[in-house]
């Protein structure tokens, strides 16, 4: 039946309910209504947009802790934004303030109860009506989450503050980085700056800290006893490194590192001050130097539905890892990835130290400080000029490295990597070459036999220490003792075999303190360099000198790795 006419059929057959005669029927008609009226009818005119609210500009004064916003005669002080860096959360505290009356408390301004009873407070304090407090109370609401967005946009920007530079003082930087004696020029300027001597050290320092722009940098530890210097070498290096290119901590926990934001260290250094203060952290550090990324599957809250979930933390390399330590028992895990220093104890470079010291104390010294931090700007600007460029070396396959010990496996890899640092600490003396990859161009560097010889002027002192079974301190009170022995037989006219002496002797002839002398002779004693016989008291220990000490390996390095001559110099290197 058609639409227009069911109406009419049911009206005509409805029935009386109520008492009495029932009324008159009139009979409805059915009238119809022509197809192109019909259809005016039933079209639906558009309903207009709705017009957009005014945007209403709140006046606000934004300080460091607080933001203060004036609507009228009322005055609302907003504290503890800045912990709002989610955005289902806007919890602060506020101030509502007219005259000398004033309301103040914290709540959630997301939260319609928490605003209603604010609303209700504030307005009894303060002597206004609620509507009045209620509509201030929600343009302070835009207001505050206007700003809450900029703030939570601006924490998640990557951090890139790399510092800009001016024409002049690029054309410094880029005139060092340019400088035949490039390597010479940084011993000069570490001297210029304050340290004295430890000339390998510092080198070798300076280059590992480069390397952070290679896919697998170099690690560095500086081992020494206490007050040697460690801390003051490693305090040299970073100066002259930007600081948006270096992270350094006292201390830190197990899990720390983990949770450090995805690019926050990577091609950065990291220096910890003691390596003891990392030491619940070693899993993370050595993860990090051999794998070059950490990643972590922990336990937390969804925002939206509030059940546990698994959410996954990573943290990108590769990264420089700098290390200090006094101790001589380290985790043999991380020691063996890392570069060993050891600061110079000689009695030689005390004398220079005070001297230097000294030296400070006068007016020339003090008038020169002023050109110690222009000798670092230049450094650090220097250093933000170094870009990350792939290093091949076309002589790699001809260098030779000791294979009698397991443990040179990574030293190799340690020994390949200074050549490549101390090449790309070159590049703006060195031509950018182009190779075409899957059909993308990759620009690289070369090595050459400079960088090689380099290298291997390093590596005899440095990566040869890895080679002896003893700690560096411990080597050398090893070598005092063995002068002493030899003056003493000299002096008395014995064999070697026949001379005795106490734990006081060897103090009064090198003028250790007692008790790093018995850490570092007990360490001789179980490696079988000193025989133990105790003395009548059976308190006193009589050491004879054991005539098979062992050799000193620092130098077995030095006739097995690399060496530039053993390639023809005329030879064309490829890639060209």
């Amino acid at each position: 039946m058609p639409a227009e006419k069911s109406l009419a059929v049911l009206i005509n057959k409805a029935q009386w309910l109520g008492k009495g005669k029932p009324p008159e029927r009139a009979h409805v008609e059915v009238i119809p209504v022509p197809e192109q009226e019909a259809a005016k009818e039933e079209t639906i005119a558009p309903v207009p947009p709705l017009a957009a609210s005014p945007v209403v500009d709140v006046p606000a004064e934004v300080k460091a802790e607080e933001v203060l916003i004036t609507l009228g005669d009322r005055r609302y002080r907003v504290r503890g934004l800045a912990k709002n860096l989610s955005y289902e959360l806007l919890r602060v505290n506020v101030l509502a303030s007219k005259g000398d009356t004033f309301h103040v408390d914290t709540l959630d301004l997301y939260s319609a109860r928490q605003r209603t009873v604010y609303i209700k407070q504030a307005a009894a304090e303060m002597a206004v009506k609620e509507d009045v407090v209620k509509r201030d109370l929600g343009r302070v609401l835009l207001k505050l989450e206007e700003l809450q967005d900029e703030q939570i946009k601006k924490a998640l920007e990557p951090k890139q503050a790399s510092a800009s530079m001016n024409a002049a003082e690029r054309e410094a930087a880029m005139e060092l980085l340019k400088d035949p004696e490039l390597l010479d020029r940084v011993l000069e300027d570490f001297a210029r700056c304050g340290v004295v001597g430890e000339e390998t050290n510092k080198l070798a320092g300076y280059i590992a800290a480069v390397s952070r722009h290679l896919e697998a940098p170099l690690a560095v530890m500086i081992q020494s006893s206490s007050a040697a210097g460690k801390s003051s070498l490693m305090e040299a290096v970073l100066a002259m490194l930007p600081e948006e290119h270096r992270v350094q901590y006292s201390a830190m926990t197990g899990q720390s590192l983990f949770y450090m934001g995805e690019k926050d260290l990577k091609n950065k250094v990291l220096a910890i001050v003691e390596e003891e203060g990392a030491s619940r952290a070693a899993y993370a550090l050595k993860l990090l130097q051999s794998e070059g990324v950490l990643t972590i599957a922990s336990t937390g809250k969804d925002p939206a539905t509030g059940r546990l979930i698994t959410q996954q933390y990573r943290v990108e390399g590769p990264v420089m890892i700098f290390l200090t330590t006094t101790a001589i028992d380290l985790d043999e895990e991380l020691l063996n990835r890392c570069l060993v220093l050891t600061v110079n104890e000689d009695r030689a470079q005390t004398q220079a130290i005070h001297r230097l010291q000294r030296e400070q104390q006068t007016l020339e010294v003090l008038l020169a400080r002023q050109d110690r931090e222009e000798i670092l700007k230049v450094h650090r600007n220097a250093q933000r000029l170094l870009e990350p460029l792939f290093v091949a070396n076309p002589y790699a396959r001809e260098l030779t490295f000791l294979d009698s010990r397991t443990r040179t496996r990574r030293d190799h890899t340690k020994y390949l990597t200074l050549i490549r640092a101390i090449a790309l600490l070159h590049q703006h003396q060195r031509p950018v070459r182009t190779a075409m990859h899957r059909g993308k161009p990759v620009a690289y560097i070369e090595v050459t036999l400079g960088d090689i010889e380099t290298a291997n002027r390093l590596a005899h002192e440095v990566l040869g220490r890895s080679l002896d079974e003893l700690p560096p301190q411990t080597r050398r009170l090893l070598l005092l003792i063995e002068e002493m022995v030899a003056a003493q037989c000299l002096k008395l006219q014995m064999e070697r075999n026949d001379f005795r002496f106490s734990r006081r002797d060897v103090r009064v002839y090198t003028g250790w303190g007692d008790t790093q002398l018995k850490l570092h002779l007990h360490r001789l004693e179980e490696l079988e360099y000193l025989l133990v016989h105790h003395g009548g008291r059976g308190q006193s220990f009589v050491y004879p000198r054991n005539s098979s000490c062992g050799r000193d390996l620092s130098n077995e390095v030095a006739h097995t790795v690399g060496d530039e001559r053993r390639r023809s110099p005329d030879k064309s290197s490829p890639g060209g």
